[in-house]
């Protein structure tokens, strides 16, 4: 299946929102996309956060495969595949219909990338998440691979973790190298995502407030005929009586 033919063609009917962040451990995505829920929140809007790999479905069997780190390149693939798809239908699917705005940290492309790089065929991959919509918004924070490892090393774990660094595919015996390998092919990825599903490229060797200013001017932009309304789809109040809205620190 081709990206001309996936349901990524065509703008979703919902009333709401969805805005999701990609980039590549490292890049500082979640940072940003954190500040901008504070931001719209602070403007009163009602949002909904969800981030990859978080549905309670799968989280214990993905926990203990890496554990034992028995996962191989098509089984990780469809438990990532899994846990989207529980995620779409129980929390964005959801307060899409009802009006809310969407915030997502990493998406279906987070997928095409990782699984490409692991040897998964893209047209599969693209297949099994043909049921996703297209975003609203989508962002890709792009960093080079050293300003990435430098930042992980320096964070408040100060390690590189098994599967994020590729170890699984052999591609050096040292972490911090095998970790340069992957994420490099991953930022490859990513480029070819980037021209073939338009993704809006942020320059994440920038200063945070730089990039968090921008990230709310096209935001701000792409929200001017935005208005919450209950729609065809769904009633935001018993919606919002039925799921919990994450509250900003």
């Amino acid at each position: 299946m081709t990206a001309q033919t996936s349901t990524f063609a065509q703008p979703h009917p919902y009333p709401g929102k969805l805005i999701i962040v990609e980039g590549i451990d490292g890049s500082g995505k979640s940072t940003q996309l954190s500040l901008l829920q504070k931001w719209l929140e602070s403007k009163e809007y009602k949002v909904f956060f969800t981030e990859w790999n978080s549905s309670e479905l799968v989280k214990d069997t993905t926990k203990r495969g890496k554990k034992s780190k028995s996962l191989t390149p098509t089984t990780f693939s469809l438990l990532h595949a899994t846990d989207f798809a529980s995620r779409f239908y129980h929390e964005i699917l959801p307060p899409l219909k009802a009006g809310m705005l969407v915030l997502a940290d990493r998406y279906v492309y987070t997928a095409f990338a990782r699984d490409a790089v692991r040897g998964v065929s893209p047209a599969w991959v693209r297949k099994v998440y043909q049921f996703a919509v297209r975003p609203d918004m989508a962002f890709y924070f792009n960093v080079p691979i050293d300003v990435a490892m430098g930042r992980l090393l320096r964070g408040t774990r100060a390690q590189l973790k098994y599967y994020e660094a590729g170890m699984d595919m052999n591609l050096h015996p040292d972490l911090t190298e095998s970790f340069r390998i992957f994420q490099s092919r991953i930022l490859m990825e990513y480029d070819k995502i980037v021209g073939e599903y338009g993704l809006t490229v942020m320059d994440a060797t920038k200063d945070i407030e730089v990039q968090q200013n921008e990230m709310r001017r096209l935001v701000d932009q792409a929200l001017v005929n935005y208005k919450p309304k209950r729609g065809t789809h769904g009633k935001r109040t018993v919606f919002w009586r039925r799921f919990s809205v994450r509250r900003s620190e």
